[in-house]
């Protein structure tokens, strides 16, 4: 069987770990094709490097997607993450629409965090990310981005309650059209992970991994490409989500052993290997429960 293909819709800086930078190696590294369409490059992300060097590469998006139609080609995903403008959110619309097929669109609504929008999005561009996020069949919003979702205020969307996080899950869900994977959720000190809920089944779940102090930069992005990498190649929801709950925490850890800056992100590389062999193993024990108990002793083959 070939390795599902993921259009991977995010911008590419050249210095500090997040984006494309991440989505690739992640994606590639649990067997799945990453075909990158790149928003814009910069010389390094916004979060801490002084001025950063921004080429807009919106005008290129409309051409690729031209060409990509003239291929005849379709994907096994579609995967969305920052947007420079409300430009791109219509192109990657359409760009959904075009090529999803019977493939899955996982939409990152990349907005903001701590309570506030980040710096370059506008109260439009928040309605047009609104907008994308329905043609989405699941979402990854942090607790920012789902009150921006909700029209909710920040500090009355606690995610350290169940019930609060069920009743948010369930509200993201447009009524069960999507499937959501709310991030931040912390029902113990010790712990960090997420809320799901499964459009599917019409369940909230939890993922949980161990926590680690220090915030760096680009872990929700390593968080949602670990995520998309896992559905496509056929886990369910919960399952991805605590593979990439627990990838992110080891990540974490590792990098704060080490003392390394949180502006130039997690230290993922190392540890891709052992991301590789996790989710091969997962796979096989989906096959091997799908197939059910082996012959009997004395039983022919």
């Amino acid at each position: 069987m070939p390795a599902p293909r993921v259009a991977a819709i995010h911008d590419l800086s050249g210095f500090g770990r997040c984006s494309l930078t991440i989505v690739m190696p992640t994606l590639s590294a649990m067997g799945a094709q990453c075909c990158p369409v790149p928003t814009a490059y910069l010389s390094t992300h916004t979060g801490g490097f002084g001025a950063n060097t921004f080429l807009d590469l919106t005008d290129q998006m409309g051409p690729v997607m031209d060409h990509w139609r003239s291929l005849g080609l379709t994907f096994d995903g579609v995967y969305t993450g920052f947007m420079g403008s409300e430009a791109q959110m219509a192109l990657t619309g359409a760009l959904i629409r075009a090529f999803r097929g019977d493939g899955l669109a996982v939409v990152d609504p990349v907005m903001g965090d701590l309570g506030r929008p980040y710096r370059t999005y506008t109260p439009a561009m928040c309605q047009a990310m609104g907008e994308l996020a329905e043609l989405a069949d699941v979402i990854t919003p942090n607790r920012t981005e789902a009150a921006i979702l909700l029209g909710e205020d920040y500090e009355c969307l606690r995610l350290d309650r169940e019930a609060d996080c069920r009743r948010w899950a369930e509200r993201l869900s447009l009524g069960g059209r999507r499937s959501v994977v709310l991030t931040g959720v912390s029902l113990s000190e010790d712990t960090l992970g997420a809320a799901c809920f499964d459009r599917d089944t019409g369940a909230v779940t939890f993922a949980a991994a161990p926590r680690v102090a220090s915030r760096y930069h680009g872990t929700g992005d390593l968080f949602a490409s670990v995520l998309t990498g896992a559905l496509v190649r056929g886990l369910g929801l919960t399952e991805a989500a605590g593979l990439a709950a627990d990838f992110v925490s080891r990540c974490a850890a590792r990098t704060e052993k080490q003392d390394l800056p949180e502006r130039e992100g997690v230290d993922f590389e190392p540890l891709l290997w052992r991301l590789g062999q996790a989710m091969e193993n997962r796979i096989r024990e989906e096959q091997d429960r799908i197939a059910g108990p082996g012959p009997g002793k004395g039983e022919q083959p």
